[in-house]
């Protein structure tokens, strides 16, 4: 479910009508997170590390809302949830993009997800059966320690979904690290925003 956003009672109304006219209105940062703590419950818990920061991504984006705001047709929307369509690397290299619902209930959603990379991995088929703009573009890149990211874009097509990809777990002293690419269309949110992503997606790592 989706609200029309009135752009007149707007409060990013003239940032909106700023950057929506530039042909490249993704703006992107990298950042790092501590995934010590994180890494060690997963495994005492034979857990999916992926899975396991997958959910914690998508829930944190869930509570902001600027990561829920999107452009359809010229028009912003606010999505009620997101969901997370995220890149699953196949055993002969090859990647598919998958559809994996969101749920509050992280058992449900690592069930469900579950399912989804299976059935991804058997395809082959680049794109998921089900598709949207209320969804976050995830990728990770577990071969890299990267600083920096850019992604392949279309620019006759409209993209207004945030893009989040995850790099290579690097461990200095014992403590476990990982760099997160974050990029956003900036007349959907700021910095500010993605500091907040930032902190919700670093305090929920830190949880067990």
């Amino acid at each position: 479910m989706k609200t029309l956003i009135e752009i007149n009672e707007w409060d990013r109304k003239e940032q909106y009508l700023f950057f929506s006219q530039f042909e490249e209105p993704f703006f992107g940062t990298t950042v790092n997170i501590d995934c010590t703590k994180a890494y060690h419950f997963v495994k005492e818990k034979n857990q999916s590390f992926f899975l396991y920061y997958l959910f914690r991504a998508i829930k944190a984006a869930n509570e902001i809302e600027n990561f829920r705001y999107r452009i359809i047709d010229n028009v912003p929307y606010l999505y009620e949830v997101i969901h997370a369509s995220a890149t699953i690397n196949r055993p002969n290299n090859t990647f598919g993009f998958s559809y994996i619902d969101y749920h509050s209930d992280e058992n449900i959603f690592r069930n469900t997800a579950k399912e989804e990379i299976e059935q991804v991995k058997l395809s082959n088929t680049l794109l998921p059966a089900k598709g949207g703009d209320n969804v976050i573009h995830f990728s990770a890149v577990p071969w890299l320690n990267f600083t920096s990211i850019s992604h392949a874009r279309k620019f006759s097509i409209s993209d207004s979904c945030p893009k989040i990809s995850f790099g290579k777990m690097t461990d200095s002293d014992g403590i476990k690290t990982m760099n997160i690419s974050i990029h956003g269309h900036h007349a959907l949110m700021d910095g500010f925003h993605v500091g907040l992503f930032t902190e919700k997606f670093q305090s929920l790592m830190n949880e067990n």
